[in-house]
């Protein structure tokens, strides 16, 4: 994987699908890209039964002038593999290739992602594909990346339950336990007489009387992981046979069935799609009055979260391949973003460090399923109203100084399988590891601080001078020695450590780490209408925990004198699941406590800029460096630290 290109130019593109248009308007639809001021378009990811209606007869004439047509007026492409939509022929070449749900249920051929990463046949037949599109357009000038299949996970097809995934599940488990009797062990199946007699017992992990036993989950998870892994690597592979332009895969707001930096160790960009909206109704923890303030500009944190931690799954390099232009289709409601809205979102990406910035889609389609999905076009090819954002947008950008990230100060460790862990075992209904880290996140925001995302398994952790590692499985070699070396201050917990990778408890319990001297006794999951209170202010929400400490010094408890927070040497462990005015307390003893921003103004740094934003839908002051800045409605103000201030409206 590279790293990321220092100093950039932010560019901006659309996604495109000629197939779906007669080619008469493809001219058209190329010249007025570029009055626009587009320079990427993104094409083909779709388009599987128009390249190979039947198996073996090719048709690529459509696509060698659509790609000609657009790479003439000036456009930069990127080609998708299709895989995420295998033709009807495919699925009747290999029936047992659809996925199957936990309920049993078969996922059919009429829409899309309906394929299981297990089946070998189908992988080696998307590879083949892939392989064709390197061999034929590898070389080719217009195109300047590819995009491997499309949104992996969406609409929750990551875990399949088929014959496909079963077959291969055994092997993987095999290869891990080598015999039964280590599995039977490692699961605790003495437990409820779950002993195997051999591998070829085994099962999937669904359809059981009550819960599954957690090792046989975590397992699970871990092998369905390793499976988009292999299945994306096979593609790569077969894109780089002919070809070294870079790859992508675009991955989804809140989809966390697989490991994103296990995919992005083959990838050398990652991008994600930003639908805000869509995201605050489907995918928010938030409650209804929350929903209904932001209801037209998306949740402030959510949309940066997904930045920070795209560009740390890409090693640095990260775009936006598809962004919310309008109102979507999928969501339980869709209202229109508020007036510059969609130019905010396209700022805050590139505060984060984005590449490109793609508005999903060109034109709206009249037909099928995302036909009420709104685009930069109607589908008579009239202006949609973000078109207006668009170019005092390239406006500012053309005058703005190259761009480069840098380290920041404040980090966050992000593992996906602690999400898996505590997806399978919360404990409480209300517990979830995103939310936990979210949170976390969105408390540091509302101070202006500019965060990075670290792997799980980072060995270094930088120059930085802080490190939160809330809510962490279990430790690893690469990251015990970041943590040993690291001059900075580490803050743990809640539930940091407290399993083994099977989803056992360890021998030592949590937090079972040398540096940090306390053991966790008991927890317990909180009802939403029972916190407990600390002293000082503030409250547990969710979990906390009861700590015997001898060593550690106790910096902030609860009212019935349990320990809140503690601190051994440069290492902090947070016994519970702060509220807003616990995380004040916390933020104030670590040196954090920055002034809170107005309500849902976001600040980010970048380069030599800070970038300031607005996510009200009222006009929202801010005192910065001494000016008071008057921030409209979804407005942007650009802070240069050397070249004064642009201020967008």
């Amino acid at each position: 994987m590279t790293t990321k290109r220092s100093p950039f130019h932010p560019e901006l593109g659309v996604c495109y699908y000629p197939e779906q248009w007669p080619e008469t308007q493809w001219e058209e639809d190329s010249q007025r890209m570029i009055e626009m001021g587009l320079s990427w378009v993104r094409i083909g990811e779709f388009a599987w039964s128009r390249l190979e209606p039947k198996p073996g007869e090719y048709q690529w004439g459509w696509l060698d002038r659509a790609i000609d047509i657009l790479g003439k007026a000036g456009l930069k492409i990127v080609l998708g593999t299709p895989s995420a939509t295998p033709p009807f022929w495919m699925v009747s070449r290999f029936p047992n290739m659809l996925g199957v749900g936990r309920d049993g249920q078969i996922r059919k051929f009429g829409s899309r992602r309906h394929y299981s990463f297990s089946h070998l046949g189908y992988r080696k037949a998307a590879a083949e594909m892939a392989e064709k599109l390197s061999e034929r357009y590898g070389q080719n000038p217009y195109i300047r990346a590819w995009q491997v299949d499309n949104e992996y996970g969406c609409h929750d097809t990551t875990l399949s339950y088929d014959g496909s995934a079963l077959q291969n599940y055994r092997g993987w488990l095999k290869e891990k336990y080598k015999n039964i009797q280590s599995l039977n062990e490692a699961w605790g199946n003495m437990f409820w007489s779950m002993e195997y007699p051999d591998f070829e017992a085994i099962d999937l992990p669904h359809q059981t009387v009550t819960e599954a036993n957690p090792s046989h989950e975590m397992d699970f998870r871990r092998f369905t992981s390793d499976e988009v892994v292999a299945w994306n690597k096979s593609q790569v592979r077969a894109l780089r046979t002919h070809s070294d332009y870079p790859i992508i895969h675009n991955y989804m707001g809140r989809i966390l069935d697989f490991d994103h930096f296990d995919v992005g160790r083959d990838l050398d960009i990652a991008s994600w799609d930003s639908y805000p909206l869509g995201f605050l109704e489907d995918r928010s923890d938030q409650d209804e009055g929350f929903k209904k303030a932001y209801a037209r500009q998306g949740d402030p944190d959510f949309q940066a979260f997904h930045h920070d931690l795209y560009r740390a799954v890409g090693g640095g390099r990260w775009w936006v391949m598809e962004q919310q232009p309008g109102p979507v289709n999928w969501a339980p409601f869709n209202p229109a973003p508020l007036d510059d809205m969609v130019k905010l979102w396209t700022w805050e990406a590139i505060a984060h460090g984005a590449e490109v910035v793609s508005y999903f889609r060109w034109r709206q389609a009249p037909f099928a399923q995302e036909q009420m999905h709104s685009a930069l076009l109607s589908t008579d090819a009239v202006d949609m109203p973000v078109v207006k954002e668009i170019e005092p947008l390239l406006d500012i950008l053309k005058d703005l100084d190259p761009l480069a990230t840098k380290p920041a100060k404040i980090a966050i460790v992000f593992d996906y399988a602690s999400s898996w862990a505590w997806d399978i075992q919360p404990q409480g209904m209300s517990f979830n590891y995103f939310r936990l880290v979210l949170d976390l996140y969105s408390q540091l925001r509302k101070r202006g601080y500019s965060i990075d995302i670290l792997p799980p398994d980072c060995d270094n952790f930088g120059k930085r001078d802080f490190v939160f590692i809330p809510g962490l499985l279990n430790w690893n070699t690469p990251l015990k020695k970041a943590m040993q070396n690291f001059q900075g201050k580490i803050i743990l917990g809640p539930r940091s450590g407290s399993k083994t990778d099977n989803l056992s408890i360890p021998p030592a319990t949590a937090p079972n780490l040398d540096a940090m001297p306390v053991k966790i006794r008991a927890v317990e999951s909180l009802r939403p209408d029972s916190p407990v209170t600390l002293r000082g202010g503030g409250k547990a929400l969710h979990w906390r925990e009861f700590v015997q400490n001898k060593e550690a010094d106790v910096l902030l408890s609860f009212e019935d004198d349990n320990p809140a927070l503690l601190q051994k040497d440069n290492y902090f462990y947070l016994a519970a699941w702060y509220d807003a005015e616990a995380y004040s307390q916390l933020f104030e003893i670590l040196n954090l406590s920055q002034e809170i921003l107005p309500e849902g103004v976001r600040q980010r740094d970048i380069g030599n800029y800070s970038v300031l934003m607005n996510y009200n839908d009222q006009t929202q002051r801010v005192v910065f460096r001494g000016m008071n800045i008057d921030l409209l409605p979804a407005g942007v103000a650009i802070f240069g630290n050397q070249s004064g201030i642009f201020l967008e409206g």
